[in-house]
């Protein structure tokens, strides 16, 4: 019980933690002071309150000293590595993708494709949210019950559609968590079950799009992405269905990345081009179906700055923007377009000799979808960029010390 009188551990000053941690660990003042290159008198008075500590790059080599990390000394606790270490999720996702058992009259009757379907939509709204740990939970049990749900025999025909759905899921998944060769698998098991389908396959090209690049494997993915396009605009005076335009510009957005990726200004600068008439010509403002595409003006402009900082031009990306991160349409977005593109906009704010405004980006990041900072390794390779630059905001370093960084 706690009263006025009396601190529970997470109250307790930071240099009493400081000294808490030092006694547990066997340490006198003069030990631990010749450790962190600091005088007796000095770790005294900081244990007693009469020195602060607040510096972050000595808390970080106190933390050091001591075996935590620096949000166990800021706040008491220790790190919880759920949000962060991804790795036997992404094993037993592995394991999934591993398997080619085939249904026998002795298993269970798995979900039906209706009701496999409603857990992979949930999962994609998951996904939209930024919500990738929970993703990845839900995977292994999806895959093996969508496989066995849709064996050769099957009758129902949205089966395809929905092996297609739960394989993207996995690749796009995979593909932030920095699996680019598992996310490759995935998407090429999408765009298998997709056979026959042009609307499928370009569903399924958008994945396997973002694997390829993620291989750096820029002109692949662009060859990826057109050939799909193709396929779906073969006939251009027929009606599109109410998801096309979305798909196409999608699939436009992803080979101009592709072809920045590549180095190929020209195509990335007339990819794109095609994608802003394709989203003005088709009147949407935005898009966002259930297979997880969102398309509209705003997601070409915010992939023309990503072009540019590809391509070099780091100025006219940060000009690009702030210009489309300032409508309002920018807030309509999904919580993981958003964030994932703040976390790669960083590079360029990081090469134009911004880390503030690279640390800035990285913050709000987390406030719209934690896991896209804490579970991408793009996040924490620019973080690790923004601390080595200099002095951080406060929030910055909290936001380090959440996910295991320090300044090195």
């Amino acid at each position: 019980m706690t009263g006025p009188g009396r601190r529970n551990g997470n109250d307790l000053p930071i240099g009493r933690r400081m000294a808490e941690l030092r006694v547990r660990r066997g340490m006198n003042q003069q030990v631990f002071a010749d450790r962190i290159g600091k005088s007796k008198s000095w770790v005294d008075k900081v244990e007693r309150g009469v020195r602060t500590l607040d510096r972050l790059s000595v808390i970080e080599t106190v933390a050091a000293a001591l075996g935590v990390a620096p949000k166990v000394l800021l706040t008491g606790k220790a790190q919880r590595t759920p949000a962060t270490d991804t790795g036997s999720d992404v094993e037993r996702v592995r394991a999934a993708l591993a398997r080619h058992d085939v249904p026998t009259g002795g298993q269970p009757t798995p979900p039906s494709v209706r009701q496999l379907d409603g857990q992979a939509g949930y999962a994609w709204t998951a996904y939209r949210n930024g919500n990738h740990p929970q993703v990845l939970r839900m995977l292994p049990d999806l895959l093996d019950d969508s496989r066995h749900a849709c064996h050769p025999q099957t009758a129902d025909p949205s089966a395809a559609d929905l092996l297609v759905r739960v394989y993207r899921l996995a690749a796009q998944v995979l593909v932030k968590l920095g699996e680019a060769n598992l996310a490759w698998l995935a998407a090429d098991r999408a765009m298998t079950a997709a056979t026959g389908d042009p609307r499928r396959a370009g569903l399924a090209a958008i994945s396997l799009t973002q694997a390829l690049r993620a291989l750096r494997r820029g002109r692949l993915a662009m060859t990826a992405a057109l050939t799909a396009v193709h396929q779906l605009d073969r006939t251009p005076a027929r009606v599109f269905l109410p998801d096309e335009p979305a798909l196409i510009g999608t699939l436009l957005i992803e080979a101009a990345l592709a072809a920045a990726a590549w180095g190929d200004d020209t195509a990335a600068g007339e990819l794109t081009e095609r994608a802003a008439h394709f989203a003005t010509a088709h009147g949407g403002h935005r898009h966002h179906d259930n297979d997880g595409t969102g398309f509209g003006p705003t997601a070409v402009e915010l992939a023309r700055a990503l072009t540019a900082m590809r391509l070099g031009d780091h100025h006219r990306a940060v000009t690009t923007h702030r210009r489309a991160t300032g409508e309002d349409a920018w807030h309509l977005l999904p919580a993981e377009h958003r964030a994932a593109h703040l976390i790669d906009i960083t590079r360029a704010h990081l090469d134009l000799g911004d880390p503030h405004t690279a640390g800035r980006a990285l913050v709000t990041a987390d406030g719209i979808a934690p896991a896209e900072t804490r579970t991408r390794p793009a996040a924490r390779i620019a973080l690790t960029a923004v601390l080595r630059a200099g002095p951080t905001a406060a929030d910055v370093a909290r936001l380090a010390a959440t996910v295991g960084l320090t300044r090195q």
